[in-house]
């Protein structure tokens, strides 16, 4: 997710049909992507639903004819459950033979699309859509929408109107008590069925986009626990090159030391002179190589694992510096005391990064990183000077998937260096005259249109070690002078501020 938006209408990268293309706001998905998001049930989980299913129909019936007294068809009731049954020993047989934990889309639906059918004769043989229990065929299709894809799950909503329209005109009269019929009004059965297709509308459109709501949250969990396994093995690889380094140091220092030997008891221009030359100069080569990687070790080292306050955010800005925009870095503490030394966490650093990039994004010609030491916290904030929040997105700043990113400002002054250099390479030709010079033709910069988890990650992983995060408006990266105003109408940019309680983020001396 960007910290700050366009007013303009989002431009969103094309998605390739193979993905899955998050919701957009106000939009329904296409058709093409409703299959792509659910894996189905587990056989195990299907046979005990339908055991349950099974156990309440038996008690149904069974207290409707002793109890009651109701004049029912008894032997086909019994024949639609013993077909129940005997699906289930044959679904628990397959069991023994699988594994019957791993969801399966295809199986559900064939099982969901059979208790639909089942439960429909029943109704069938016992008043149709004048049977209260008709309540029941809602249940397999929010069942289906919650956990298949959408063209099964769609399948199964169909199954369910054509049983509902067939319930309405074939069935059984109401079984009711001896000596009485009830015969209800076809306009009331008219919408009991209109109550049933409703219903089943409702439900299974809400069950999916909860579902929905859930695997889209899921999988961006998923992607932050991603980016904080990379930052760990990032520092772990700079911990493990400052420890070789280290290691090696002694061993080369013997090798130069016998190199130096061998060179002094050699003959000045002879074969075993020259060689040990070489090795002692690719030694000092290897000395050098060390020399960086022990200069910059991410972790492994008490030295490296804390830095000040003012080296991290610059850490985290430089990547971001020489694309026409102006860094302001500062940290403010109070009496004048100096500014702490903080954690180098990997969390940290890639989350500031995010919200310092999104910023530079956005942001017309200032990018103000600023951090601000009390007694009790730390609070480090970015501003842009960019054309600020919107409304309508400011409220669901932080969920995945909410995106509305332009191309980055870092990519399109890379796009326009390189049609610089191009066009800078090409001469014209000799012997003709200078044309007229045409305006240059747009350069199409990479998209940087993504899948609206940036600002997500950030926050999870700033939260992840204490941190608080606040967003609003900014001040335009500036604040104005005192006894001036901003100027009305003037973009004011974004603000994103992460706080912090000092013990939390500050090593203790």
């Amino acid at each position: 997710m960007s910290l700050s938006q366009e007013p303009q209408k989002p431009q969103l990268a094309p998605q390739s049909p193979s993905q899955f293309a998050p919701d957009e706001p106000g939009r329904f998905p296409g058709w093409r992507n409703l299959p792509r998001r659910s894996r189905g049930l587990s056989l195990r989980t299907l046979v005990i639903l339908r055991w349950m299913a099974i156990a309440g129909q038996s008690a149904t019936i069974g207290v409707a004819t002793l109890y009651f007294h109701f004049d029912l068809p008894l032997w086909g009731c019994l024949a639609a459950i013993a077909a129940s049954v005997a699906m289930n020993l044959n679904a628990t047989e397959r069991l023994k033979r699988t594994d019957g934990s791993l969801p399966d889309g295809g199986l559900t639906a064939a099982h969901l699309g059979f208790d639909i059918l089942q439960l429909s004769v029943l109704l069938g043989l016992t008043g149709g859509l004048q049977n209260p229990f008709c309540l029941l065929l809602v249940a397999p299709v929010t069942v289906a929408a919650a956990s298949l894809p959408g063209r099964q799950a769609a399948l199964m909503g169909l199954l369910v109107l054509a049983a509902t329209v067939s319930l309405f005109f074939v069935s059984l009269p109401l079984p009711w008590q001896a000596g009485t019929e009830l015969n209800l009004p076809p306009l009331y059965k008219f919408g009991i069925g209109l109550a049933l297709v409703t219903g089943v509308i409702f439900t299974s459109a809400y069950a999916w986009r909860v579902a929905a709501d859930a695997e889209k949250l899921e999988l961006a969990l998923a992607t932050t626990q991603d980016v904080l396994q990379r930052e760990q093995r990032l520092a772990a690889l700079g911990g493990l090159a400052a420890a070789a380094a280290h290691e090696l140091g002694t061993p080369l220092a013997t090798i130069q030391v016998v190199a130096k030997e061998l060179l002094r008891a050699s003959p000045r221009d002879g074969p075993a002179a020259e060689d040990a030359a070489l090795i002692l100069q690719q030694a000092e080569r290897c000395r050098d190589i060390l020399k960086r990687l022990s200069q910059q070790p991410e972790e492994g080292e008490s030295a490296f694992a804390e830095v000040g306050l003012k080296a991290l955010l610059e850490e985290v800005v430089e990547p971001h510096r020489g694309f026409d925009l102006e860094f302001e870095v500062s940290v403010r503490t109070g009496s004048g005391e100096p500014a702490p030394r903080v954690r180098r966490l990997p969390e940290v650093i890639h989350g500031l990064s995010t919200l310092v990039e999104n910023a530079a994004d956005f942001a017309a010609t200032k990018v103000r990183v600023r951090a601000i030491v009390d007694a009790g916290f730390i609070e480090i904030e970015v501003v842009d000077d960019g054309p600020g929040f919107p409304a309508d997105i400011l409220p669901r700043l932080g969920e995945p998937y909410v995106t509305s990113r332009p191309q980055g400002k870092a990519r399109r002054a890379l796009s326009a260096q390189i049609a610089a250099s191009v066009a800078a390479a090409t001469p014209g030709r000799k012997g003709k005259k200078a044309t007229k010079s045409q305006p240059a033709p747009e350069t199409i910069a990479p998209s940087q249109g993504g899948m609206g988890l940036g600002f997500f990650i950030a926050r999870t992983l700033l939260e992840r070690t204490g941190g608080k995060v606040f967003v609003g408006p900014g001040d335009g990266g500036q604040t104005p002078a005192k006894g001036q105003t901003a100027v009305k109408g003037s973009p004011k940019g974004a603000r994103v501020a992460v706080r912090w309680p000092r013990p939390a983020l500050e090593v203790s001396s």
